[in-house]
């Protein structure tokens, strides 16, 4: 303020005009002045310059990104978390695990004593088991009573088809999927593994049955084979019977049985230090499958038990937001059409309208049931189900058949290339070679129309002439067809629907994948067109 004009308004920046005081003689000292500028405008010309390094610290892209995709990453995982608990509630992992193994090797002895340890089966149904077994001179297969339900294989103590059971531990839920032992039920063992993510190898450690079953008359081999042509990455083996007077958990016939093992299950394209593992049990018993083994009976074992194991396992890749592929593994009639099968890829949801595949049949789920028989309103990729459907009946469904998302259903073909690996054979191979190929869940007859090529085994080139045979131990590309359509992918895009098992005379012949699908061959043009009629009028 002027000290010549005395009444003269005041003016201070970030002030209104404010009158001077009637009884102030002396305006404020000069240094109380630079305290008002504390109100923003003297630092206004800070964000104009924004582009310095210095303003920059406060706020950059750089900075933003980092903050934007760690909220980001917290929403999606409490979304996922919130969406699995509307679906399931408290919702488990779940896990389909396949048991094979040779006959007699003690498959369902241990999945009885699974359901009866995890609270599955109660008591008072166990000993009526004990007490039926006995009373038919069958003492110690009362335990795989509860998966063999049928007199034919409770009578013969002989797994006939995939015996389905449901238990569950603090960590996951699990379906058991009983293969048959027998080879001559082999064809129902592969549809079992075509539907598990893990399978349990049951190897008998008395001694003389653990070399008969491995020997090459035995089903160890040819199922350790089949579970890796079905898909199956990891592989559990239990070595079973370890309590048994020959072998008294000793840990030299453990070492034995695994040495031997080890080169054979390398050979068929498992990795032994990450799809291997190796573990002591005695089924019938219970020792070491939920509990640990004691170390007064088993001192040198100091690894989990068999349900620790498990339920610590890596978990699967699991497709959920794939277009949904269901092979039917069964299917029956019961107040509407009931269809059963593994989700392969993708989920479903009740009152989904979807496609049945090769027919092109339109249908709707009305109703869909987990392992528990439960009705559920949504199942994922990996789930076992049953699903009530409307709009086919029951004789218009096979097993093989595909259920699928009408957007992008599954393909249908009768003629495909593939990639073959000769495993067994006593004769050669030709064109015109007939075998029975089984895919996910379906069986069907084929013929090697050509023989493309074949792979160097020094190089590892394709050929560029076509080879006039095959034989044991070459691999090959054929040019495949079928008897008719048959739902497949290439393995490249589904592996789990484009592999495949060619079986003749009750044995394995090879393995193959799925490298091009052949949409329309010649004869399905000449069909669509011979009943065709052209008329036209005359000029």
């Amino acid at each position: 303020m002027s000290k010549l004009n005395p009444g003269a308004f005041e003016f201070v920046p970030g002030r209104g005009f404010v009158l001077p005081q009637p009884d102030q003689n002396q305006p404020p000292p000069p240094s109380s002045r630079p305290e008002t500028p504390k109100p923003t405008p003297p630092p206004q010309p800070a964000p104009v310059k924004s582009t310095t390094p210095a303003s920059s610290r406060t706020f950059t892209t750089d900075r933003s990104k980092t903050d934007t995709t760690a909220i980001v990453r917290e929403v999606k995982a409490a979304a996922d978390e919130a969406v699995l608990k509307d679906l399931y509630g408290d919702v488990k992992e779940h896990l389909n695990i396949v048991f094979i193994g040779h006959v007699d090797a003690g498959k369902s002895t241990m999945g009885g004593n699974l359901l009866y340890i995890t609270g599955m089966v109660d008591k008072r149904t166990m000993e009526k088991y004990e007490r039926e077994a006995k009373e038919a001179g069958r003492e110690s297969w009362y335990l795989s009573w509860a998966l063999d339900s049928t007199p034919q294989e409770r009578s013969k103590g002989k797994t006939v088809e995939v015996g389905r059971a449901y238990f569950e531990t603090d960590a996951r839920r699990y379906t058991i999927l009983d293969a048959p032992g027998h080879k001559t039920f082999v064809p129902s063992m592969i549809s079992g593994a075509a539907q598990a993510d893990v399978a349990i190898l049951v190897i008998s450690a008395r001694k003389g049955e653990f070399e008969t079953g491995f020997e090459r008359g035995g089903q160890t081999r040819e199922h350790v084979m089949l579970v890796k042509t079905a898909g199956v990455s990891k592989v559990v083996i239990v070595v079973n019977k370890m309590d048994d007077p020959t072998v008294k958990w000793e840990k030299a016939r453990f070492d034995e049985i695994k040495d031997k093992l080890i080169p054979f299950v390398k050979s068929a394209g498992f990795n032994p230090k990450t799809d291997i593992s190796f573990i002591p049990v005695s089924a019938f018993t219970g020792a070491n499958l939920k509990d640990r083994v004691p170390t007064s009976i088993c001192s040198w074992w100091s690894g989990p038990s068999f349900l620790e194991h498990i339920d610590k396992m890596p978990m699967v890749d699991r497709k959920i937001n794939a277009p949904l592929m269901m092979p039917i593994s069964e299917k029956y009639k019961d107040m509407g059409t009931i269809i059963v099968g593994k989700i392969e890829s993708g989920h479903l949801i009740k009152g989904d309208a979807l496609l049945l595949m090769p027919n092109k049949n339109e249908i709707e789920v009305t109703a869909i049931y987990n392992e528990m028989e439960e009705e559920v309103s949504k199942a994922l990729c990996g789930d076992n189900v049953r699903l009530r459907v409307r709009g086919v009946d029951d004789e218009d469904v096979s097993p093989g058949f595909v259920l699928t998302s009408p957007l992008k259903p599954i393909r249908a073909v009768r003629q495909f290339e593939a990639q073959l690996a000769i495993l067994e054979h006593k004769n050669i191979i030709c064109a015109g070679y007939s075998a029975v190929m089984h895919v996910h869940t379906l069986a069907e007859e084929v013929t090697l129309n050509a023989l493309l090529h074949y792979f160097d085994k020094a190089t590892g080139r394709k050929s560029k002439k076509p080879p006039q045979f095959a034989k044991k131990g070459q691999k090959i590309v054929a040019l495949v067809e079928t008897t008719a359509s048959v739902c497949v992918e290439r393995f490249a895009d589904y592996p789990q629907l484009g592999r495949f098992t060619l079986r003749d005379e009750g044995r394995t012949v090879a393995i193959g994948k799925i490298t091009k699908l052949i949409e329309k061959s010649v004869e399905d043009v000449t069909d669509s067109v011979k009943d065709m009629s052209v008329s036209g009028h005359a000029a």
